[in-house]
C-alpha cells in the first residue's frame, strides 16, 4: 500500500510539473526559483519505493524476510512520523493536504505492521534449513569505512548549518514549520538529516559484527547516500560550479567534495552489501571473525576438545594453562607431591 501512494504521488508531481524532467529540476534544486510549483515528493520517496519493492521480493523468497521487513518499518515510521503535525500547519490547499495526511497515516501504519510481522516472523531456523546471513568481514569492514565517513560528514554538516542558516530556521529545520518549505509528503530537511546519520551509523556497526539486519539497511542507506550524491552533483553540473572550485571559499569546495564523495560511496556500499553474506557462527564450521567457530571466537556448546598427543599425559587437573588457551607461559616445574 505505501508503495502506491508513492506512485500516485509521484504521477500528480510529474501532471503538475508537466513531465518527470520538471520534477527532477526540482528534486535536484536547479529548477526555476521564480517556479511557484510545490512538490509532494523528493528523492526519498523513490528510494523508499525501491526499498518496499525489495522487501515485496525478500518476503516472499529471502531466508532474511524478517529483518528485511523490520528494517523497512523503522525506516519508514522514522521518515513519516513528522507528516503528523507538519501536513496540518501547511499553507497547501485543503483537499491536498488531506489526501497527504491520509497518506501519511497509511504509511505509519504499514511501517508498523511490517515491524510486527518482522518480529512475529523471527522464529528459531529449522537444523539444514538457509540461516539469515550477515554481510561477510571484508564487506562488512567496508560498509563500516563507507557508511561511517558519510554519517560524519552529514553531522559536521548539521552541526555548520546553525552558523550559516539564519536563526528563524530553527527549530523548524528539524520539527517542520517556520519559514520552510518542504515537499508537502515529506519530512524537514533536518529530521531526515539526523535519521540518515542514525542509520548509517546502525547499518556500519551492525555490518562489521556481521548482523543480519545490516544488509538490508545498509543497502537502504546505501540508496540515500547514492541519491544525495546524483543530486548534489546534478546541482554542480547545472550551474558549472566546478569550473570554478579552485576559486571558490572553502565551505563551497568542501560542499561539492561532499556531494562527489556521496556519488562514489553510495555504489560501492551497495555493491559490497548485494553481494551474498557468508554466516559467520555455523555450528562446527568455518571459523568466525575473532577465530573460533562460535561468536567472537567462542567455541559452541558440544565442541570437541583437542586430541592429545600419542604418548603425552593429559595435564593434572586444577594445574596448568586452561583448556582454551590463557596468558603466561606454563610453570616451569610440575607441583609437589604428598
Amino acid at each position: 500500500m505505501p508503495a502506491l501512494l508513492i506512485i500516485a504521488w509521484l504521477v500528480r508531481d510529474i501532471r503538475a510539473a508537466e513531465g518527470p524532467l520538471a520534477v527532477w529540476e526540482y528534486w535536484s534544486g536547479t529548477a526555476d526559483p521564480q517556479d511557484a510549483l510545490r512538490t509532494a515528493t523528493s528523492s526519498t520517496s523513490l528510494v523508499l519505493l525501491l526499498a518496499y519493492a525489495a522487501a515485496a521480493v525478500a518476503a516472499l523468497r529471502s531466508a532474511s524476510a524478517a529483518s528485511v521487513l523490520i528494517v523497512t518499518g523503522v525506516v519508514t515510521f522514522a521518515l513519516r512520523l513528522p507528516g503528523v503535525w507538519t501536513i496540518t500547519d501547511d499553507s497547501a490547499p485543503e483537499d491536498l493536504r488531506d489526501r497527504a495526511l491520509l497518506t501519511t497515516y497509511v504509511a505509519l501504519a504499514a511501517g508498523l505492521g511490517m515491524i510486527i510481522a518482522g518480529v512475529a516472523g523471527r522464529r528459531p531456523v529449522p537444523e539444514g534449513a538457509e540461516r539469515p546471513e550477515g554481510p561477510g568481514r571484508g564487506a562488512g569492514v567496508a560498509a563500516f569505512l563507507l557508511l561511517g565517513f558519510q554519517a560524519l560528514i552529514v553531522a559536521a554538516w548539521e552541526i555548520r548549518q546553525p552558523f550559516v542558516f539564519p536563526s528563524d530556521f530553527y527549530p523548524g529545520w528539524f520539527i517542520g514549520g517556520g519559514p520552510l518549505t518542504v515537499p508537502l509528503t515529506e519530512g524537514p530537511p533536518g529530521w531526515v538529516a539526523v535519521t540518515h546519520v542514525l542509520m548509517f551509523l546502525v547499518a556500519a556497526v551492525g555490518a562489521v559484527a556481521g548482523a543480519a539486519h545490516a544488509r538490508p539497511l545498509g543497502l537502504i542507506a546505501g540508496g540515500f547516500v547514492l541519491s544525495s550524491g546524483v543530486l548534489g552533483t546534478a546541482r554542480i553540473i547545472h550551474y558549472e560550479m566546478y569550473e570554478h572550485f579552485l576559486d571558490a571559499d572553502i565551505e563551497a569546495q568542501l560542499n561539492m567534495l561532499t556531494s562527489f564523495s556521496a556519488l562514489l560511496a553510495g555504489p560501492l556500499v551497495l555493491l559490497v552489501l548485494a553481494r551474498k553474506g557468508v554466516g559467520r557462527t555455523p555450528a562446527g564450521g568455518a571459523p568466525g571473525p575473532w577465530g573460533g567457530s562460535g561468536p567472537w571466537g567462542v567455541q559452541p556448546p558440544g565442541y570437541p576438545p583437542p586430541q592429545a598427543v600419542p604418548g603425552q599425559q593429559p595435564p593434572a587437573p586444577g594445574f596448568g594453562p586452561p583448556q582454551g588457551g590463557g596468558f603466561g607461559p606454563p610453570p616451569s616445574s610440575p607441583p609437589p607431591r604428598w
